[in-house]
């Protein structure tokens, strides 16, 4: 009974979607006012990367956060063969690494405002609680509900 009930509430939980597509982002955010986080990750190398991933961005109260207030768009530039990105999402992500991470740094998370321009970055692993980091992101971002 109580997996059924876990299961069942599951259903209800907002939980954070990430975008492969900044443009489809941007649209978005145009017309929801969201900010836009962007995440350059190697997700299958970068050691810094993967626990980014899984001590902030994939946590519950980040992801409670992110479903009602951001767009999120992951830029990950995988190296193993199995991982490897079809064709057009390597040019997405090479494009927007382009304008955004020249240097190519990993990883490298920006907030982005609906025209563009970067509200903050954060360069390597963020050493912060996820609620350390969802305030600092709270600070520039706009009331959605």
């Amino acid at each position: 009974m109580k997996l059924l009930f876990v299961l069942f509430a599951s259903l209800f939980i907002p939980t954070a979607t990430w975008l492969g597509d900044f443009n489809q982002a941007t649209a978005e955010a145009a017309k929801t006012h969201k900010l836009i986080l962007v995440n350059f990750s190697g997700s299958d190398w970068c050691g810094p990367c993967i626990r980014l991933r899984k001590e902030i961005l994939e946590t519950e109260y980040f992801e409670n956060y992110a479903s009602s207030h951001l767009l999120l768009v992951r830029a990950d530039f995988p190296r193993q063969k199995k991982n490897q990105l079809d064709k057009e999402q390597v040019k997405r992500n090479e494009a927007l690494a382009d304008k955004y991470n020249a240097e190519g740094k990993f990883p490298y998370t920006l907030l982005i405002d609906e025209n563009g321009k970067v509200l903050r970055s954060w360069d390597g692993f963020p050493n912060e609680t996820p609620e350390q980091f969802v305030q600092q992101v709270s600070m520039y971002a706009h009331d959605t509900n």
